[in-house]
């Protein structure tokens, strides 16, 4: 067979290595086709001028089109035959990435659990993306849940990692180059409040909405060549539980992200991903929304710059945030689609 069918479950084996296809020159095309899928603002990513004026020699790509690219090659080798992508732990951006630099990605398989029907099993990968010099620009944890080829193959070893409740912030401050911040406009930016102006609790609703279109989340699931056939084949969803196309769950995160400008607008950079979880489906026709919540602040060893956020926010679909919709116990709000826990720099 000369084509590509996807990996099952009882293909992969802990501890195994796995180079993916293709790697991707990321170009300022990329960056301008980014911010019309999802307008995000913030004024590092935006402006030459403004990055230049802080410390950086030109305007980084934003972190997430850095994450989509790194996670779009793993998805032909991880999880192509996924029913769904169950969490995030262990992200760490490593330092800012360019337009005009190369990606590629390696993931090692480190955890196989077979789910007691038989039917499926989670698998877990670390994939770590790397420049053209194999420099790592980042790393991230995932696990996803795949279907079996044959409900009857024996699975020769198994294992379920533990994760890090969190990123350490020490870990995460070598991330940014040394910043300028008495050259960063707030003007500018969008907002005055910095660093210190967050307080431990704090909840932010984001105000804004977004409504999915069909054709949007595709052309952005393409713009990162993440080819998992939920997102895509309509004929062939029409069959499955729900009945029509799955909305890449990156593409939510992304909104999400680009909504946080409002109230969060010099939260310029995600330094890691501490947890993360697509709690349920979004179609398009959809609307999201976001709000926020400070879970710690963070100062950062031999920086007086930047101090960290960490930060959780939780999307949610047809279901605007004024009161904060969460969960009581395990038990999530209807409305409730996305909650991801994230550090992300700020200036002092």
């Amino acid at each position: 067979m000369k084509t590509n069918p996807g990996r099952f479950f009882e293909d992969y084996r802990l501890g195994e290595t796995i180079r993916h296809a293709t790697p991707r020159t990321v170009t300022t095309g990329d960056v301008a086709l980014y911010t019309a899928l999802y307008g995000p603002r913030f004024a590092v990513q935006s402006s030459d001028a403004f990055a230049k004026a802080i410390g950086y020699p030109q305007s980084p790509l934003d972190d997430l089109l850095t994450f989509h690219v790194v996670f779009g090659k793993t998805v032909p080798d991880i999880s192509l035959n996924a029913l769904a992508n169950l969490g995030y732990a262990e992200g760490g951006f490593r330092r800012p990435v360019y337009p005009g630099e190369t990606l590629s990605t390696v993931s090692e398989v480190i955890g196989l659990k077979e789910s007691s029907n038989r039917q499926t099993g989670v698998v877990y990968v670390r994939s770590t993306g790397s420049d053209a010099n194999g420099e790592t620009v980042l790393s991230y944890c995932r696990w996803v849940l795949v279907k079996k080829r044959d409900p009857e193959a024996k699975i020769a070893q198994e294992h379920v990692p533990t994760f890090a409740k969190f990123v350490s912030p020490a870990d995460l401050a070598s991330a940014l180059p040394p910043l300028e911040t008495g050259a960063y406009d707030y003007d500018l930016a969008g907002s005055p409040h910095r660093f210190s102006d967050y307080a431990v609790g704090e909840k932010i609703d984001h105000v804004d909405g977004m409504t999915v279109e069909e054709a949007e989340h595709q052309i952005a699931t393409r713009l990162f060549q993440n080819t998992a056939k939920v997102h895509f084949d309509a004929f062939a969803t029409k069959d499955t539980r729900f009945g029509r196309r799955l909305i890449y769950g990156g593409h939510v995160i992304s909104l999400a992200r680009a909504l946080s400008f409002n109230g969060l607008a010099n939260a310029f950079a995600i330094a890691g991903i501490n947890a993360g979880r697509h709690v349920a489906p979004l179609f398009a026709g959809d609307t999201v929304y976001a709000w926020s919540e400070v879970l710690d602040t963070a100062e950062l060893p031999g920086r007086s710059d930047v101090g960290l956020l960490r930060l959780r926010t939780v999307a949610t679909k047809n279901q605007p945030c004024g009161a904060h919709p969460d969960k009581q116990g395990d038990v999530y709000d209807p409305s409730v689609i996305l909650d991801l826990d994230y550090w992300a720099f700020m200036p002092r």
